[in-house]
């Protein structure tokens, strides 16, 4: 049977901490593929294309909605961010599972298209402390920040569609939760069940031998 990737799907408002703790998971749990997102809008910064984000233009990116071709896709400030099907393919290949670093929107449909998926959202412990951490970037006007925040409003009042919620109030035990659930993830019975069935004969091998010999 071919490798099925497990798909963790990790959601939060800007300023959460979010590419911190997923930059520890890909460090700390090995056989794990980060998803590069597709968008419209321009490279900011030092931004690489096919690091950051693949960048591309609207016409293009429309031609994929149009295949069919996005795990998922969401308009955000007129810019399109989505996931291209291949990412799921690429990381089967890999024999990786895979981690989607997505909005509420892509989420949700991410989830519909793939119901196996882990989903984990990361709530900050407070507005006082969301608002702190973005004004501490020094990036972004007031005016901005204030749209970041609504944003963030909106976006918390999903945390009941996800199938984890981790409030990241301390970044040491934050990043040990979101490496626990990953790894407990792995060890559903339903994602190893093949390969326990090969275990379990080697003891039905073990008992049928025992009692041959004792007749």
């Amino acid at each position: 049977m071919s490798f099925v990737p497990i798909v963790f799907i990790i959601s939060a408002p800007s300023g959460s901490g979010k590419s911190t703790l997923v930059g520890r998971l890909m460090t700390e749990v090995n056989g794990l593929t980060f998803s590069v997102s597709y968008t419209t809008r321009a490279p900011r910064g030092k931004e690489q294309n096919g690091e950051s984000y693949f960048f591309t233009t609207r016409v293009e990116f429309e031609k994929l909605i149009a295949k069919d071709d996005l795990l998922e896709f969401a308009s955000v400030f007129g810019n399109y961010y989505g996931t291209r099907r291949s990412a799921l393919d690429e990381a089967a290949q890999k024999e990786c599972d895979l981690v989607l670093d997505i909005d509420v929107q892509g989420a949700g449909q991410l989830k519909r298209k793939v119901p196996s998926a882990v989903s984990i959202f990361i709530l900050p412990p407070s507005r006082v402390t969301l608002e702190r951490r973005l004004r501490s970037r020094s990036e972004d006007p007031d005016s901005v920040i204030d749209r970041r925040l609504n944003d963030a409003a909106r976006e918390i009042g999903n945390y009941e569609s996800y199938d984890y919620v981790l409030i990241n109030d301390n970044l040491e035990e934050s990043s040990k939760t979101l490496v626990g659930i990953v790894r407990a993830e792995r060890a559903r019975r339903s994602r190893v069940e093949e390969k326990i069935q090969p275990i379990l004969e080697t003891f039905r091998d073990a008992t049928f031998r025992e009692a041959v010999t004792k007749e």
